[in-house]
């Protein structure tokens, strides 16, 4: 049993049914508690899901993380500048009329939500590396330019399945 404070509730509530159905868990609330029951993997995966919504992503993005085992990771704007002006480099991330976020999702094939002073990524354990190293390197004060460029050169080849995966 894991216990989540939720800052977003009624998001999580009106999406309560299909995320019990979905993640196999049971849910409840008391206050801003919300407590899942499950076994304990459903119930991590249950916790990943949960985060990412009270986050801001969308429920259909957040789903992701059980249907494409997918990762959910957090970067701390402020662990990456001493800079004061954390508005002017939440924009630089943004981009003007979110072109450079896009550029990022398509780039690193991940999917991006800011808040406040944080960056939620969701994407797969191997290019979130990229990704998160893409965030960093704008916030430090890179050129967009220069970090799509990179992106581009480091892009990840697709694994050839052998046939050797189980599947279950």
């Amino acid at each position: 049993m894991k216990i989540i404070l939720s800052e977003k509730l009624p998001r999580i509530l009106k999406n309560k049914a299909r995320l019990e159905k979905k993640l196999n868990i049971k849910i409840s609330n008391r206050g801003k508690e919300i407590k899942i029951e499950g076994k304990p993997e459903e119930e991590y995966i249950a916790e990943k899901v949960i985060e990412a919504l009270n986050f801001g992503f969308p429920f259909s993005v957040a789903i992701l993380i059980k249907e494409e085992d997918l990762e959910f990771e957090m970067l701390n704007i402020k662990n990456y500048t001493s800079r004061k002006d954390l508005k002017s480099i939440r924009a630089r991330i943004i981009g003007k009329a979110g072109k450079t976020l896009k550029t990022l999702c398509q780039l690193t094939k991940c999917n991006f939500e800011i808040k406040e002073n944080r960056v939620g990524i969701i994407g797969s354990a191997e290019l979130i590396k990229n990704a998160q190293e893409a965030v960093i390197s704008i916030v430090q004060g890179a050129k967009q330019s220069n970090v799509y460029a990179h992106l581009e050169k480091n892009q990840l080849k697709p694994v050839v399945d052998l046939g050797l995966k189980e599947d279950f």
